[in-house]
């Protein structure tokens, strides 16, 4: 009877050891594969060395363009508006006829003067026959020296009043000239309010047009005094005007942010600061031969300032946090730490970098998003293209 017992008890004995044995593998196998599954999440990204290269950054400012000349064509003499001889947005020359304006009434004016002056010269005649019939009377004591005297003065006051005609004559003759105006100069016409018909005159307070000679543009825009002070201290030159002469060519980017083909120069500065804005004015010109830009527009202008060699990173490698900038730099373990950047400035696709980065040192360039401090990576160096880096100061 005890014998199957034993049997039994050997039994178990064999299935407890089985079953520690597939226990252990078991266990053996997940702790593998677990810590494959933990080297799998180990990501590759790409690392830059950081270097240094020569760039330049821009300092831009809003500015308003006005024609060279920008001119209100007004009328000098009131009347009706009979012809009118441009279309809005039309080239016209200097001297070329713009509006005639009722004549009719400068006419008669002009009769009446040339009239009046007929008048005062045949009283002026009148006038020196008198003295001249007087003159031998006196001298032989025929009659007093008082006629005479009566009699010269009536000349002189002959005289006067052909001048008084005479300028009448002049002035009915620039007010009928005056009813044809004519370009002062070669431009574009602006907006036309008035039509053939309208009652115009120098009261009226809105002008015929708008006359703007474009062939050279003028931009004018205002620095801080913040601005212009850090202006003065770095541009070369020892006076103000030196030192605007010195400043490279400026750039003028249009409101849809394209760059405008040409380049302009500043050429003047304000005299005094705008006590209510806190600025000073700037004008820069800009040519423009083939009138593609008008007055009026808008733009920003750009003020280059080249940098020798400096710390550049590329902006896609860095990340905002609280309003600063930061990179993960790659630690000899491969591990990422991040670290803050003093911006000097940017350039293109750069930043210009004052501190927190060295040259030589490698940072993350993708992937930021999936980091965090002492995430250890597998880095992939990737080249850094000096060329492309010179070429976007450009």
């Amino acid at each position: 009877m005890q014998q199957p017992e034993k049997h039994h008890s050997s039994f178990l004995t064999l299935v407890l050891l089985l079953s520690g044995s597939l226990l252990a593998l078991l266990g053996c196998s997940a702790s593998g594969q677990e810590s494959q599954q933990t080297a799998s999440e180990v990501p590759t990204l790409p690392v830059v060395e950081v270097q240094k290269a020569a760039m330049t950054t821009y300092q831009e400012f809003p500015a308003t363009l006005e024609g060279k000349v920008n001119v209100d064509i007004r009328p000098q003499v009131e009347g009706y508006l009979e012809k009118i001889f441009v279309d809005e947005g039309a080239a016209v020359r200097k001297g070329q006829p713009l509006f005639k304006i009722d004549e009719q009434s400068y006419r008669e004016q002009l009769s009446n003067a040339q009239a009046s002056l007929l008048m005062a010269k045949a009283n002026q005649d009148k006038a020196a026959l008198e003295v001249a019939r007087l003159t031998p009377l006196v001298q032989n004591k025929v009659i007093s020296e008082v006629q005479l005297k009566t009699a010269q003065s009536m000349l002189n006051a002959a005289k006067a009043s052909v001048g008084q005609a005479e300028a009448a004559v002049s002035t009915a003759k620039t007010n009928l000239s005056r009813t044809l105006i004519t370009a002062p100069a070669n431009g574009y016409i602006g907006r036309l309010p008035y039509k053939p018909g309208s009652l115009v005159g120098r009261a009226e307070p809105q002008p015929l047009t708008t006359l703007s000679d474009v062939r050279e543009l003028y931009a004018y825009f205002s620095m801080s005094e913040t601005d212009f002070l850090q202006f003065t201290q770095q541009a070369g030159g020892n006076s103000l005007a030196d030192k605007i002469k010195r400043l490279p060519s400026v750039e003028l980017l249009l409101a849809d942010n394209t760059p405008y083909a040409q380049k302009g120069r500043i050429e003047m500065v304000s005299g005094q600061f705008d006590k209510t804005m806190g600025s000073i004015s700037f004008r820069a010109t800009f040519p423009n031969a083939q009138g593609l830009l008008r007055s009026g527009i808008t733009g920003r202008i750009r003020i280059p300032e080249p940098h020798g060699a400096m710390v550049v990173v590329p902006q896609e490698a860095t990340f905002e946090r609280q309003d600063r900038v930061f990179v993960f730099a790659l630690t000899d373990s491969n591990k990422v730490e991040s670290r803050p950047l003093q911006i000097l400035g940017e350039s293109g696709t750069y930043y210009l970098i004052r501190s927190g980065i060295q040259p030589g040192d490698r940072i993350v360039r993708d992937g930021l998003d999936r980091l965090h401090d002492g995430d250890v990576i597998v880095p992939k160096l990737v080249s850094s293209d000096t060329n492309r880096l010179t070429k976007a100061s450009l």
